[in-house]
Parts: structure tokens; sequence; C-alpha cells
């Protein structure tokens, strides 16, 4: 397992010195502002998105209940996604949703990078999606959410602290930094999609939110 951890983060260290190699254009999906460049998704229309995902103090904050989901009007492929988050008076849950191929339930059809407390870098696999490392239990049906745990100890900050996510998405592959530390990789053969940000728990906040394209 550690010469497999270890040879997965040279192929990803070269990905990165690559795309740092290459002219890359910077994508705001959050401007500071207002959350113009998205959509809302809340379990069964109960409230108004702008109940549940606003901006305040210059940062994105997501109520955590009802469940939902804001994610971007636009498609996108191949980048670095930047995100940072911090729990606002606890730790709970959320999620960082991949390659939405379409919207419309509290759960589409992408990836969860898992945001849940003790849990950051997890893929959970929603609506119907996979991954080539999902493996299930012999003899056992297919999960409604298969997860692809991350590889290494919880990389998360305290209450309060602002995390980091970097992930990239080449070609179908997604990987995942926490804090700067490895926490997985994962293939599927969907190569692109909207990007989300989940509703699940409690307060959480976002902040600078942005892409990176060759």
């Amino acid at each position: 397992m550690k010469k497999k951890n270890f040879l997965y983060t040279v192929i990803l260290a070269m990905l990165a010195m690559g795309m740092s190699m290459s002219a890359q254009q910077t994508v705001k999906l959050f401007n500071g502002k207002d959350l113009s460049n998205w959509n809302f998704v809340v379990d069964g229309n109960s409230v108004p998105g702008e109940q549940v995902f606003y901006v305040q103090n210059g940062v994105i904050h997501i109520k955590g209940a009802p469940i939902g989901y804001m994610y971007t009007k636009a498609s996108y492929a191949d980048y670095k996604l930047h995100v940072e988050w911090r729990w606002v008076g606890e730790a709970t849950n959320s999620g960082i949703f991949l390659m939405i191929a379409e919207a419309g339930n509290p759960f589409p059809n992408g990836i969860e990078c898992q945001l849940a407390a003790g849990r950051a870098g997890d893929f959970v696999c929603l609506g119907g999606s996979d991954l080539f490392e999902f493996v299930g239990a012999p003899g056992q049906p297919r999960p409604r959410f298969p997860v692809v745990a991350k590889a290494n100890p919880s990389s998360e900050k305290a209450v309060g602290e602002w995390n980091e996510a970097n992930i990239f998405v080449r070609n179908g592959t997604i990987t995942v930094f926490i804090n700067g530390v490895y926490q997985n990789i994962g293939n599927n053969s969907v190569k692109s999609g909207h990007i989300g940000l989940q509703s699940e728990g409690k307060d959480i906040e976002f902040r600078n939110v942005y892409l990176l394209k060759d």
C-alpha cells in the first residue's frame, strides 16, 4: 500500500509540475460578491435556494439544512479546482461535487469529494456514477452511495480554521489534496460536468473558489 501511495504521489507531482509550467487561465467561480454564477437545488423545493446559499462578509455561507447543493451554470473539464472551507460552529458535513452530469435532485449523477468531518478526501459515487477504484464486498449488493476511502489519515484543521482542497481533474482522473496532503485518486469515463458545493449538516463557509485551466 505504501509503495502504491508513493507512486501516486510521484505521478501527481509530475502532473502538478506540468500544469504549472504551461500558460494557465484563472476562472473565478465565486466573485466574492454574489452567487450569480451558480444555480441551486434544495430538497423538495422546500425553501428558496437563497435562504440556504448566500454571501455573507465576502464568503459563501451554506446553512446545511435543508440538504441540497449549489452548482456552476457552466460545465468544466481538465482543470485544477481550488476551494477553501471552514466550519462555523462545529465540524459536521458537506462536500464538493464534481462532474455533475445533470442537476435536479439532492444527489445528482456525479462524484463527491467528501468534506464530512474526519473524512475529507473520500470519494462518494452519487446518483449512479462510478469510479473504477470502487470494489464492492463479495456477495453484497452495490450500496446506494459507493465510497472510495481516502489514502491517508485526516489532514483537516480545527473548527474555525480555513482548509484547502486542491482537486486535479484530467481526462476523467480526479486527484485530491487536502491541506497539501495527498488523499485520493479516482478514474471514471466521464470527462466533464458542473461543479457543486453541498448543503448537508450545519453551517459551513467557502471562499477562494476558482479553477486553473490550461
